[in-house]
Formats: C-alpha cells, sequence, structure tokens
C-alpha cells in the first residue's frame, strides 16, 4: 500500500512537518472545545429561561392589592396605657375593616394621637385620628391646611366640616373631612370617602365622643 503523501498547506507552500501538524489538531481541539462550551452555556441559559417562565405561568397571581385586617380593639388594648382618655374603638357594621391601627406622635407639634386606617364598604378610605390636648398647627397639618366649609350634626355630636373634593389643590387624602372636639380631646376623620361613609363612622364613634366630653365636664 502506497503511503500517503504529507498535507500540503497552502500558507506554508510545502508539506506540514509533524510538529506542525500536532500543533493543528491540538488547535482545532481547543476551539472544538471552546464552541462545545459556548453552546453548552447557551443551552443552559435557554433552559434556565424557559424554567422562569413556566414559573410565572403557573403561579397565581391577583390583581386585587394585599390589604391587612387590623384587630383594631387589641391594639386599643395594647396602647391604651399610653393615653389618659378612652381609645375609640367604633363598632362598624360589615364591610368596613381597618388596615393600620397604631400612635402616631408628631415632634413638630408635640401631639400624640391615636389613629387607624379604615377602607369602607366603597374601597375608600378615611382616617381617625383622636387626640387629647391637640393644638391648632397639629389640626391644620392633618386637614392638609385647608379651610373648613361649615359644620354639621351627627348622632348628637357637632362636626366641622372640610369638603376639599373639587379642589385642584393637592390635598392629599384630605379630599373630605370632619373634626370634632369633647373637652381636650379631638377627633379629625379625613380620607376619600363618601360624606355618607363619613357620616357612618361618625355615627359610630359618637358614644366615644359624648362620653368624653360628659367626663370633661364633671
Amino acid at each position: 500500500m502506497a503511503e500517503r503523501a504529507p498535507r500540503v498547506v497552502a500558507e506554508l507552500g510545502r508539506p506540514e512537518t509533524p510538529e506542525e501538524t500536532a500543533a493543528r489538531k491540538a488547535e482545532n481541539s481547543r476551539k472544538h472545545r471552546q464552541r462545545q462550551t459556548l453552546r453548552n452555556l447557551v443551552l443552559a441559559l435557554v433552559a434556565s429561561l424557559g424554567l422562569m417562565l413556566v414559573i410565572v405561568l403557573i403561579v397565581p397571581r391577583s390583581n386585587t392589592a394585599i390589604e391587612r385586617d387590623v384587630d383594631v380593639p387589641a391594639v386599643a388594648e395594647q396602647v391604651q396605657p399610653a393615653f389618659s382618655n378612652d381609645l375609640a374603638v367604633p363598632v362598624l357594621p360589615e364591610g368596613w375593616r381597618a388596615n393600620a391601627a397604631e400612635v402616631r406622635n408628631s415632634k413638630a407639634d408635640q401631639v400624640t394621637a391615636w389613629y387607624v386606617g379604615y377602607l369602607t364598604p366603597g374601597d375608600e378610605y378615611i382616617g381617625m385620628s383622636q387626640a387629647v390636648g391637640a393644638n391648632p398647627s397639629w389640626v391644620s397639618t392633618q386637614l392638609a391646611r385647608t379651610l373648613p366649609v361649615g359644620t354639621t350634626e351627627i348622632a348628637g355630636v357637632d362636626w366641622t366640616v372640610y369638603d376639599n373634593r373639587t379642589s385642584d389643590a393637592d390635598v392629599g387624602n384630605a379630599r373630605y373631612g370632619l373634626v370634632a372636639e369633647a373637652g381636650e380631646q379631638t377627633i379629625i376623620l379625613i380620607g376619600t370617602a363618601s360624606p355618607e361613609e363619613f357620616a357612618e363612622l361618625a355615627t359610630a364613634l359618637a358614644p366615644t365622643i359624648t362620653a368624653q366630653g360628659s367626663t370633661d365636664s364633671e
């Protein structure tokens, strides 16, 4: 059998030496391994992205915001020792819920208040703040420094009305507000709910406000 003629390399113009052949094969082998490594990396990346897509598709999601349902009476019982007056814990009908209940301290006005954030049956917000010894600056801040438009009586309690629903000013959540005073106690309601829902909450607060006023007058 005739021997195979050495491979002629165009760049060299002559047959390869054994050393050059070995070097060429080693380089080809190295390049092949690199291509395989890159291919495996791409395949792994594609597989990972596919797995993530599957997880996103199978995990149930909801467009409804997660809302806390706070036990207001339980929180009030815990923080009551910090207050000299009875904290307001109104009993509200089904459909009302609270998403916050806490003590708030205003360092600027030196006022400590009991705050509860309510969500109404119409999915609107009313924030209740109750404080003893509140000053005009604190009250004004709570109401976004807006002016009252009148007064109203709800369940025997006189309330000052703040109605900013048609205002173009940025008043935050103070679209509508009610303020009542009983002795040294001030209760402020602000939010985005309707006046009817405000009246419902104010009616539930009336026993606490009336009792506080009676205590202060003794």
